[in-house]
């Protein structure tokens, strides 16, 4: 008797590729609204009262500078942890990893830092409620970008075999740094 010849090989799962995309995709959106309600607040409010931002209030503009430059290192990171996975070099892949982390956590000191300098309430008038808004989701999203990083490291250190969590890792940050160039040019240079 003869066997059937075996079947095509199952197609590999990309959920978690699949899931990014699409976290990534409302992560857009959500900015996108959040600075079309800036700019129609900034400007409803120029119109009438003459300016946006409050007197006295000075906005850090390097720590945002050095925050934007850190994003070009995120990236270049986390890129480098999907060659090293790719190649199963775990040594590699960790150590890029931790740096993105580590990248990370600076850039969430420097809006810490802006934070602090502003020396702004968040109930002090219409443009510190809509900064710390979209600042305050900017931190947010980033920190669960930290978590993802602390995640992708476990399971891509501990032996398993699939890459798609370090290039859906790796889709976060390029999400991350594409938001943050929209934040940094509306918010910190346009004020």
């Amino acid at each position: 008797m003869q066997a059937l010849t075996a079947g095509p090989a199952a197609a590999p799962r990309r959920q978690v590729i699949a899931g990014s995309v699409m976290a990534s995709v409302a992560m857009i959106m959500l900015t996108g609204g959040m600075l079309a309600v800036w700019s129609e607040q900034r400007t409803n409010f120029v119109e009438s009262e003459g300016t946006w931002l409050p007197n006295g209030v000075v906005i850090p503009e390097v720590a945002a500078n050095v925050a934007l430059i850190a994003f070009i290192a995120i990236c270049t990171f986390a890129q480098w942890a999907v060659w090293s996975v790719k190649r199963q070099d775990r040594g590699h892949t960790a150590f890029a990893l931790g740096v993105t982390a580590l990248t990370a956590i600076m850039v969430i000191n420097a809006q810490a830092f802006i934070y602090a300098q502003m020396g702004l309430g968040i109930a002090d008038g219409a443009y510190a409620t809509m900064f710390y808004a979209v600042t305050g989701m900017f931190t947010l999203l980033m920190i669960i970008g930290v978590v993802l990083t602390a995640v992708t490291a476990f399971r891509s250190i501990g032996g398993r075999s699939d890459n798609a969590i370090v290039v859906a890792h790796a889709i976060y940050w390029y999400t991350m740094a594409a938001i943050f160039s929209a934040i940094w040019f509306v918010v910190y240079i346009t004020k």
